[in-house]
């Protein structure tokens, strides 16, 4: 099914960016942001729901993943060129509005597109990921052997993933990824170290697709997304006063570690995301990890094509 979806690359901001994109846009633009170690191929069940049901679905590989360029190696990676990248692929394609579905580090550039072009935006939709209003206090709240702390060190996790071929990195850290438990080293242990070529995969995830997500990362290497997300997280736009204009709308899969992230729970059952989010609704998929879009894809594809046709 998926060689209905086209790809084509877009001269976006002095870079290259490949986008897939499947769809009429009879009733609009869907916008789908991948996190990591995913790629657009990450939505590929929920572009073709959103195409069946009328809608045009774009899905861009971020600046320095997949087939997109890679950045130029002395400029700041930053989360505002991730959010500048989206308005400037919806004006190439003279898409005057559009909804923009985030994950994992997607969800970042969602929000805050959202925040800053409200003209622009139909509508939020994130899975994975509350809304912070700035970055999150790792340093404190986690230890030592978190997987975001050490990839955060420089040449840390390029030494640790250096051990093994492409393929067998994101293999690692799919599975890891996908349990209910954080990631996290012992002393002496490196996150690589966490599962190995006995560990099965997912159920849900094949080995075709394996293929699919190491063939893009062979091309892009991990130098860029290991610089976004970890290496900025403590960049993150700080919004103390955000009030989004646009409907949001929050989906978790319970069994998703980040629910375990220190605050994420809190924030999302306390209601306190109704202060930033007047027009706010909140989803749970108790059995859902962190690939919650590719191990459940029709229950995320009935909630996002629900959310869709209650925004017209």
């Amino acid at each position: 099914m998926a060689q209905q979806i086209e790809h084509t690359h877009l001269p976006i901001r002095g870079l290259n960016l490949h986008v897939a994109q499947v769809g009429k846009d009879e009733l609009g633009t869907v916008v789908f942001l991948h996190g990591f170690p995913e790629i657009w191929y990450t939505w590929r069940h929920q572009m073709l729901a959103a195409a069946a049901a009328g809608y045009r679905a774009i899905a861009p590989d971020c600046r320095g993943y997949g087939l997109s360029d890679q950045p130029p190696e002395d400029q700041e990676a930053t989360w505002e060129d991730l959010v500048a990248d989206v308005l400037a692929i919806l004006d190439a394609l003279s898409i005057p509005k559009a909804f923009v579905v985030g994950k994992d580090f997607g969800v970042i550039p969602a929000y805050d597109f959202a925040l800053r072009h409200p003209d622009r935006t139909r509508g939020v939709m994130c899975l994975g990921a509350p809304f912070k209003p700035g970055p999150i206090d790792f340093d404190t709240t986690m230890p030592e052997g978190f997987y975001i702390r050490r990839w955060r060190e420089p040449g840390r996790a390029e030494a640790d993933f250096g051990r093994y071929d492409v393929r067998r990195v994101v293999r690692t850290i799919y599975i890891l990824f996908s349990r209910s438990e954080i990631p996290v080293a012992k002393e002496g242990e490196e996150i690589m170290d966490l599962a190995d070529l006995s560990t099965p995969l997912p159920s849900w995830f094949t080995e075709e697709d394996l293929d699919a997500y190491a063939a893009l990362y062979e091309k892009s290497g991990f130098h860029y997304p290991l610089r976004i997300p970890y290496r900025a997280l403590h960049r993150i736009t700080k919004h103390v006063d955000a009030k989004f204009q646009v409907p949001v709308f929050m989906v978790m899969g319970e069994k998703d570690y980040c629910f375990k992230f220190p605050g994420f729970e809190t924030a999302m059952r306390s209601g306190i995301m109704n202060t930033f989010a007047p027009d706010l609704k909140i989803d749970y998929i108790p059995d859902g990890c962190h690939f919650v879009q590719e191990q459940f894809p029709e229950k995320v594809n009935d909630l996002l094509l629900a959310f869709l046709k209650d925004h017209p």
